[in-house]
């Protein structure tokens, strides 16, 4: 799986990673801080983080024609990272305006934007050598499954964190408080959420009794929290530097811009693409570009209405054997016997087998004795449901890669364009199964004097088994997109190419407002998940229909 890789891959990796983990400790909980902190509806929460979201995605179409045409691929990435960093310093900063807000975000996606797409070209080139050329989809799959790494604590990291500080205040966690607090404030109230709130408040160790004074606290201390919780973000980017840097002599030999590469073409009498081949190719990637837009639309729910539905609809205790789930060190070991697993079966030497079979028995047995120690009943939060996809990734990564391997020894691997299509077709089944667990429930129109929260809760496992069928769509998708755009973009475009991919993300990452707004409404929930259902159905039936364009250009 990691044989016939080249080194520099592992470093643009871990550079990656320790960004992404900082990216996403702030995305979990951000819909979360919007609404304890500013108040806002689902529906204004679901626009600036669709806005959020776009701006972090269109911008890297920048980011890739700065990297083109001037600065060329890694002076890009350094600047995106010392720009990132500035906007999270900027976010951590407690007791921050609306605007102020805004502004950090705005830095943030900026930084993003001349970071993300320009270090995923510099992977992409490593595969340009002939020695490398057929490793390039799975290369990508690793790149995604290192991604997924950081992003696979960060919920947890943004969990530890917000409670801390909200302990420190004397103060617990309770999903329902932030929404009756601010209608308490504005005059909003009704009697019944008025006797939920003092009840609540008289649950806090530090047992307010004046409501008023309570719930300018709760509001302050929970926001003061969230804030401290996007400051991991700076750390992990200190990292992250760190190791690009340390790293260079790596890559040092794909880092260029298009007038560097058409000298070293030249030079090397490369055959050069006609005009009519070079509209083909990015005609053919705007194509793909058109369906990932209805995928992430969907895709990225995530961290918006399938959060809310984790906060509102989802009991926020677990028994049982789905604890172990709920445990990021559990799922740590998980994936590390999931490896281990596939070392032992595809080492050819004795001793890599015996350390493999070591490392499994090990994972094993840790877990079993973690598991044993866990508490009979584990408390949930919202944003924690977000950890499950990065595991799934990391675990199912070698299986995905595995199952491609096998039927390209047959020939029967199927091409890119139709793994990107069959990951529509599977995303939809994700939404499906949500729809099935929202059957019978309220709309959150109807959900009023509770804070939000529904009576009726279902079990969370409704939603990690849709988070598991959404990786399965991403694995097909994401990372065999990219691998597709630096495979059939232009060389002179690679930039401007693997930008109007993110591009194309961000499309639909604004369009993720528009179901926060259905969601906001008197649609019947599951009816909100069929919308998502309906579009990615129709999308993997229109990149059926264009299959043999797409593949024209990937041969």
């Amino acid at each position: 799986m990691f044989n016939n890789q080249p080194k520099g891959l592992y470093a643009l990796a871990l550079a990656n990673t320790g960004e992404r983990f900082g990216y996403y400790t702030m995305l979990a909980i951000f819909t979360l801080f919007l609404q304890a902190k500013f108040g806002l509806t689902e529906a204004a929460t679901g626009q600036i983080f669709g806005g959020f979201l776009a701006a972090v995605y269109f911008l890297p179409l920048l980011g890739g024609i700065i990297a083109d045409r001037w600065w060329g691929y890694g002076k890009t990435v350094t600047v995106g990272i010392v720009v990132m960093f500035l906007g999270y310093i900027l976010l951590a900063i407690p007791g921050m305006s609306m605007s102020a807000m805004v502004a950090a975000l705005f830095v943030i996606a900026l930084g993003t934007g001349l970071f993300k797409g320009n270090l995923q070209v510099m992977v992409g080139n490593l595969y340009d050598a002939p020695q490398y050329k057929s490793q390039r989809d799975p290369g990508f799959s690793l790149f995604y499954m290192a991604i997924n790494i950081g992003a696979m604590f960060a919920p947890t990291a943004a969990t530890k964190v917000t409670n801390y500080f909200l302990g420190k205040a004397g103060l617990l966690y309770n999903a329902k408080i932030p929404a009756l607090a601010h209608q308490f404030l504005n005059g909003s109230i009704s009697p019944e959420g008025t006797a939920e709130l003092t009840n609540l408040a008289a649950a806090q160790p530090a047992g307010i009794a004046d409501l008023t004074a309570f719930s300018h606290a709760y509001i302050d201390r929970l926001s003061e929290a969230y804030n401290y919780g996007f400051g991991v973000a700076c750390i992990s980017l200190v990292v992250s530097m760190a190791i690009y840097l340390a790293t260079r002599s790596l890559y040092r030999h794909v880092d260029y811009n298009s007038k560097q590469l058409a000298a070293k073409t030249s030079a090397a009498g490369a055959e050069v693409l006609t005009k009519k081949q070079t509209r083909e190719r990015i005609v053919a990637l705007v194509l793909v570009f058109a369906v990932v837009i209805f995928f992430w639309m969907s895709f990225h729910q995530n961290g918006l209405t399938m959060t809310f539905f984790a906060r509102d609809y989802t009991a926020n205790f677990v028994e049982g054997w789905s604890r172990i789930g709920f445990d990021v060190l559990n799922l740590t070991l998980i994936a590390v016997a999931v490896y281990a697993l596939f070392s032992l079966l595809q080492s050819k030497v004795a001793r890599s087998k015996a350390v493999s079979g070591g490392v499994l028995a090990a994972a094993l047995a840790a877990l079993a004795v973690k598991y044993g120690a866990m508490d009979a009943t584990v408390q949930v939060y919202p944003q924690i449901f977000q950890q499950f996809n990065p595991f799934f990734v990391v675990a199912l990564t070698p299986v995905s890669m595995a199952i491609f391997a096998a039927l390209a020894k047959r020939g029967k691997e199927p091409s890119t364009p139709r793994k990107i299509g069959l990951g529509m077709f599977v995303a939809a089944a994700g939404f499906g199964i949500l729809a099935i667990g929202s059957l019978g429930l309220a709309s959150p129109a109807t959900l009023g004097n509770t804070g939000g929260v529904s009576d009726v809760l279902v079990h969370p496992n409704w939603l990690v088994s849709t988070y598991l069928t959404l990786t399965f769509a991403e694995l097909l998708l994401s990372p065999m997109g990219i691998s597709f755009v630096s495979k059939v973009a232009p060389p002179k475009y690679k930039g401007m190419m693997m930008g109007g991919w993110f591009a194309a993300t961000a499309v639909g990452n604004y369009l993720t407002s528009i179901i926060g707004s259905i969601y906001g409404g008197k649609m019947e929930l599951w009816m909100v998940w069929g919308v998502l259902i309906a579009c990615c159905l129709l999308s993997a039936l229109f990149i059926f229909s264009i299959m043999k364009k797409l593949e024209k250009v990937t041969r």
